[in-house]
């Protein structure tokens, strides 16, 4: 679909989708981490984009989970300031907005080519008195938690926004795709986590 191979049912699709955990099966066991897990996801096939993606994943925020916005934090891409610009226009404040690279925000292919592009996550921040506690605790952050030996998890990312934008060839060139598009991410069991007040998946009903 994003790449015009194939015509979609629907510009707008949403999907809840059963996944099962390979590419990275070493990290299961941890506190957000399943073999088996609900993927909630919605598409844009030529239709809306980022201004769209971003305003209504604040909204569903807010209004629907009713998280409190001052627990957002959000990253883009290193290089994806029109990201960037449209939280900040949608209220996130500057320091609650961080940018990392291709490892942490941009996704794609799925295989060896394919539809790939900059990404922009959304984190829920458990607050200051979990994690590492050290200076510069931020989303993807990696300091090892006192004694413990376990990475700190104050910050859990909840939902990704996939801006679907290249082909990315065999030789390792990129082209825009026909048209732009959204493809996003959110882990429903992480999502249960923060509704239900857990500590982690498995005190969860």
């Amino acid at each position: 679909y994003f790449s015009g191979e194939a015509k979609p049912p629907h510009p707008r699709i949403a999907t809840a989708q059963p996944s099962f955990r390979t590419t990275d099966i070493d990290v299961v066991g941890d506190a957000t981490h399943l073999t088996l897990f609900e993927m909630l996801g919605n598409f844009s096939f030529g239709d809306y984009f980022k201004d769209e993606a971003c305003a209504w994943a604040l909204e569903f925020w807010t209004d629907v989970l009713q998280f409190p916005v001052e627990r957002l934090y959000v990253t883009v891409h290193e290089i994806d300031d029109e990201a960037e610009q449209i939280w900040l226009k949608l209220g996130i404040p500057q320091e609650r907005i961080w940018r990392f690279g291709d490892e942490d925000n941009w996704w794609g292919p799925a295989g060896d080519e394919g539809p790939c592009g900059p990404c922009s996550e959304l984190h829920y921040d458990f607050g200051s008195q979990f994690g590492c506690k050290q200076p510069g605790c931020c989303p993807n952050c990696a300091n090892i938690v006192d004694a413990t030996g376990e990475v700190c998890a104050r910050f859990v990312e909840l939902w990704n926004l996939v801006f679907m934008q290249f082909y990315h060839h065999l030789d390792g060139s990129r082209t825009p795709l026909p048209a732009t598009g959204i493809d996003t991410g959110m882990g429903f069991e992480r999502l249960v986590i923060v509704l239900q007040g857990a500590d982690d998946i498995y005190d969860t009903d």
